[in-house]
């Protein structure tokens, strides 16, 4: 094994047993704060401040929300001291359900636009269209006066002779 295989295995030696030292104690830091104020508490991220039996909890992470025998939602405190964590779920459900409704709207008003331009741009190539047959209709008329001008100098005006043999 060379120098820098040997680095690599201790650096990655002491990330692990700093990531396990970190997981295991929030817990423990957690209860250690139960005497404290719900500030104290709460500067750690995974505890959880319960108003009514005074005690600072993990933050149970295999539920989404803390179980009601753990502390009931309107008197749990997580992140902040003042919110509760019914208000805080009620606000971002508001929130992301805002958001979701401002971005299909945007999406529907781009489609709308969109669309509103194909229709502006083909009523511009339909325009353009006829512009060019109603010019080449006029090209052709003249082109067939010419040619009427054309014969009657030359004294062909009259029937063709050759219409009778096709």
């Amino acid at each position: 094994m060379d120098f820098r295989s040997i680095v690599l295995v201790l650096v990655l030696c002491v990330v692990s047993t700093t990531v396990l030292v970190q997981t295991s104690a929030p817990g423990v830091a957690c209860e250690r704060k139960n005497a404290t104020t719900c500030e104290e508490c709460l500067q750690n991220v995974t505890c959880l401040w319960c108003i009514t039996t005074k005690a600072c909890v993990t933050y149970p992470t295999k539920t989404i929300l803390p179980p009601h025998a753990l502390c009931p939602l309107n008197d749990a405190r997580w992140g902040l001291c003042w919110m509760n964590f019914q208000a805080l779920i009620i606000t971002l459900a508001v929130v992301g359900g805002i958001l979701i409704i401002a971005f299909l709207v945007c999406l529907f008003c781009c489609c709308k636009c969109e669309n509103f331009g194909s229709n502006r741009s083909e009523a511009k190539m339909e325009r353009q269209a006829n512009k060019l047959r109603t010019k080449q209709s006029e090209r052709k008329i003249e082109m067939n006066m010419r040619h009427e001008e054309i014969r009657k100098k030359y004294g062909l005006s009259g029937p063709n002779p050759y219409s009778k043999f096709s």
